[in-house]
């Protein structure tokens, strides 16, 4: 039997007088890397912020780990790495890496060991202002790592990146999925679904495929997850 790590059911939310996301409902499983693709300005990050639990919602569910979104018992079990970094700037990487551990109550080793799976060894003493925004997104996933999350959500965190780095990442993330954690990624850059176990696409608050990268290419019978994307809202439109 599948065990969820997310579960989302005819989730709704409405900002002023529009419908953001219009009951939509999925599952994710534990030890899978989802990408959740679509343009900007579609959803993504709403809903993403729905599964952390910082979001306002006007009707349906979000269970993480088999707990309501947000509450308490998530705290220690979900990482959240948003579009912006979350560190201090004035701080080094260490002193920021030490001031989350005390928060959140762990070890020096667990530092260690998130500074080693976002390679910023040789960062550790500098101040994180002075760093590029790279190396900045990497030190707020190095926080979001110290718990060793069973759920990891990361807005956009590839954004801005060389195409090295963004590689050396996405072979992280399927690291910590092969030990067990839901990593659920975003992005607006379609070529970026090759390198998902399975995908979610977006469009206009919309699920509109929930499938393998493969499997949603030979569906829509062409060679990449973008033309395979357009393919389906060709359709949606036709219909």
């Amino acid at each position: 039997m599948m065990n969820y790590a997310i579960e989302v059911d005819a989730l709704e939310v409405i900002r002023g007088n529009r419908i953001v996301l219009p009951g939509i409902s999925f599952t994710i499983p534990e030890g899978q890397v989802t990408g959740l693709l679509g343009p900007s300005g579609c959803g993504k990050s709403t809903l993403m912020r729905a599964v952390v639990g910082v979001q306002k919602v006007h009707s349906g569910s979000v269970t993480v780990l088999g707990e309501p979104a947000g509450s308490r018992p998530l705290r220690d079990r979900l990482g959240y790495v948003t579009q912006a970094a979350s560190v201090y700037d004035d701080l080094s990487v260490t002193e920021n890496l030490r001031f989350f551990a005390r928060v959140l109550n762990v070890g020096a080793e667990d530092i260690e060991r998130s500074v080693a799976a976002v390679d910023l060894g040789r960062h550790t003493d500098q101040i994180v202002g002075s760093l590029s925004g790279g190396q900045r997104s990497r030190v707020s996933l190095a926080v979001a790592l110290l718990r060793q999350p069973g759920v990891l959500v990361l807005d956009e965190p590839t954004v801005g990146l060389d195409p090295v780095l963004r590689r050396d990442l996405w072979q992280l993330f399927h690291e910590l999925a092969s030990g067990g954690t839901a990593v659920l990624v975003s992005s607006h850059v379609m070529d970026e679904a090759e390198r998902c176990d399975r995908l979610l696409l977006m469009r206009e608050g919309r699920i509109i495929a929930d499938d393998s990268p493969g499997r949603i290419k030979e569906r829509a019978g062409v060679d990449d997850v973008e033309a395979a994307f357009l393919h389906l809202v060709d359709e949606e439109e036709a219909a």
